[in-house]
This record gives structure tokens, sequence and C-alpha cells, in this order.
């Protein structure tokens, strides 16, 4: 593109994420991340100019609910729903908005009031939009007792150990790794170190190939992020010096439900293409990368997408794995936070707190869990059903 204005993260918020029951409503979590945000920026509400809210679980117009907490300025709300990737969402349009010069400040911002339980569909009185997914897992997996995303992601873990010989150990390494990193993060809901005993002695999720543990839990939580172009940040003295190089979203291709791959089914595609469209567009490769928040949804989903994403090659997960390249001292720190699995995953606020977090690591502000010398760092946000956002950070 050309002609176009560089994109900077000016603030970022994100309040400490908890179980179902034990987190303030919707509006409260949302209105709190927003107003840490805008603070960290060093800005009123009144200099932003559109919005954008994610979330999944919630009647329309929760975005405005939540924002006019905050303040009625009369400004574009835009309230959006794209499942997992609902807050990654709302930070694409915002990058669009201040890109194209349609906006100076835009701020995203995603919550989710979550209940126990494994995700499911809410209106049971139409068609699901998962109905063509489900028409190839009940070819593919069967175990139609099972919930849906278990279902999706025991058959893409499966398929993944049949294909490349993965075992069960990888996918208990990366969620003991994700508890380690999860230790130094205040943010996060579960801090509790794991052993691999403890991840495969687990309650049996499917035999052979997913225990609970190996599954994120619901989560509670709100994030935002304050958008600006480097010339309002210049005319109001914001120090903002992280920038958006490239963002892609993708949606399924045909091959999604053609090449009888529940892989493919759980969006590997999606992340493939989006990954390399970034790439194009900031003109850098996978080995550039130091630091990666990926959608770790389940362990299973962090081993394929390290391969969607390029970070190791296809059938590569094991190794990369068991080379410690996925953590501190290895080739790219993946999921400082501790990722989904440990940090938690409220839907819609899932990817704008990746984004907090790749913030605080090119700031060199992360605290204990600071990757050293990080200069690029890589956002893999994924919904079902679907779309996938995939971002590149780097120093402004």
């Amino acid at each position: 593109m050309t002609n176009v204005n560089k994109v900077l993260v000016a603030g970022v918020g994100m309040i400490p994420f908890s179980k179902p029951g034990h987190s303030p409503a919707y509006h409260e979590m949302g209105s709190q991340a927003v107003r840490l945000a805008l603070a960290d920026a060093g800005l009123g509400y009144e200099a932003v100019e559109q919005a954008y809210a994610g979330y999944v679980y919630g009647d329309s117009t929760c975005g405005q609910r939540a924002l006019y907490e905050v303040g009625m300025t009369g400004i574009p709300i835009v309230n959006v729903n794209n499942n997992c990737s609902s807050g990654s969402t709302a930070l694409f349009l915002a990058r669009q908005a201040i890109q194209s010069g349609a906006a100076q400040c835009a701020l995203a911002v995603g919550f989710e009031q979550m209940r126990p339980g494994a995700l499911g569909s809410v209106w049971m009185d139409r068609p699901s939009a998962f109905g063509r997914f489900d028409l190839l897992a009940d070819e593919l997996v069967g175990e139609p007792e099972i919930p849906l995303a278990l279902r999706f992601f025991v058959g893409a873990g499966r398929e993944h150990m049949q294909r490349y010989g993965t075992p069960l150990t990888t996918f208990a390494k990366v969620r003991t790794k994700a508890s380690r990193h999860a230790m130094n993060n205040p943010m996060s809901l579960l801090r509790k170190e794991l052993t691999e005993e403890e991840v495969l002695q687990a309650a049996v999720i499917y035999p052979g190939v997913m225990t609970r543990l190996m599954a994120c839990p619901p989560t509670c939580g709100g994030a935002a992020a304050v958008l600006v172009s480097e010339e309002f940040a210049r005319r109001h003295r914001i120090p903002a010096n992280v920038q958006i190089l490239a963002q892609a979203m993708t949606t399924d291709s045909s091959d999604t439900f053609g090449d009888e791959s529940m892989i493919k089914l759980v969006g590997a595609g999606m992340a493939r293409e989006a990954a390399r469209r970034v790439y194009e567009q900031a003109g850098i490769g996978p080995e550039d990368i130091d630091v990666c928040e990926l959608h770790d949804c389940f362990a299973q989903n962090e081993v394929i997408s390290y391969e969607a994403l390029g970070l190791c090659p296809e059938g590569g997960a094991e190794k990369f794995v068991e080379d410690g390249d996925n953590t501190y001292g290895g080739r790219v720190v993946v999921n400082p936070s501790g990722g989904l699995l440990s940090k938690g995953h409220p839907l819609g606020a899932t990817g704008l707190a990746q984004c907090f977090e790749l913030t605080h690591q090119l700031r060199g502000s992360a605290g204990a869990r600071q990757v050293a010398d990080a200069a690029i760092a890589l956002q893999h946000n994924l919904g079902l059903g679907g779309a996938a956002v995939v971002t590149l950070y780097g120093h402004a």
C-alpha cells in the first residue's frame, strides 16, 4: 500500500483475568481496560475519534454500554463479533481507520463475561454457523457427544499425531511451558507451575490425544489499545515507540472443507495465509521474530500454529518443542504471558490482551517475563467459523 499513515500503539490496558462468577460485569471490565489504556497513552476519552468493541457473548450494543461508562462523546462505536478473534478484529478495524486517514486516534476494546464449562451454541432455534464444520467433523472424528471446540481440536491434534508421529508428550511440554511463563504474569488466571506428569495424568478428554489441562479455561476479562497516527503522536507529544508494521485478516477458503483435514478445519490454512501476507507486507520472515503471542486455545493448536506461522517446518513442531526453541533461550519466545492456556481466554478480550503483552515486550517493560532485546513481535488470534488475524509489531 502507498500513501498510508504509520500506525502507532499509544496506550494499552488490561485487567487481571478471572474465573466465571468471580469478575465484575462486562461493562465494568471493558471500561476499566479502556481507562487504563487511555492513561497509558496520556489521553482523555475526548481524543478518541472511533471505537471498536469486541465480544462474543452479549446483546447488541454492549460496546456502547461499556464505553458510555468512560464518556459519551457521540463518536462511532462499532460492535464486533468474530468468535475468538473478536478482539483482534476490533484491533484490525482500528488500525485500518488510522492507516487510511479516516481517524487519527482510534480505540479497540475487548471484553467477555463468560459462564463455566465448554463453549457451545447459544441460539438453538436456527442453523448453526458451524453446520459445514460439524458435517466434516462427523465424518473425520465422530464423537458427537464431545462439545464443539473440544471435538474439533481433538481431531486436529490426532491428525497431527498420525501424520507426523507427534507424541502426546509434545502437547504436555507445551502446557508446562505455558505454566512456567504465567508464573511471572500477575494478569494470568493460572499461575501454578505444572509438571509434565500432572498434565498427562489430568482428566482425559480423548484417550491418547487430549487431557483437560491441555485446554484453556473459560475466563472473564477485558483489554484495550489506543492507536494513533504518527502525526497525532507528534502533536500530542505521545512517546509511542511501538508500531504495527503489518496486519492481515483472513477467513476460510474452499480447502477448509475440501481437503478432508481437521488441521485445516481449525484454521491452520487461514493462519498460514495471514502470516504469508504479513511477512510479505513487512519484508521479513518468520526467522526474524523474537517474541510471539499465538492462539493456544489448546496445546494441540499451539503445535499446529508453530508450523502455520512458519516458526518451524511442517512436521517440525516436535523437534521445535524438544529443542526449547519456543521459550527463553530458544529461537522465539512463544506466549511469554502464559498464553490462553494459563493466562485464560475471555474471547473478546484475548486479541487485545495479546497486543498488551507484545507492546510491553517491545517497550522493554514486561518485568520478569521480558524477552531480551525484543525488536519484532508476532500476534496470532484465531476464531473458528472463521477468522484469523495476524499482526506484526516493531519499534517505531
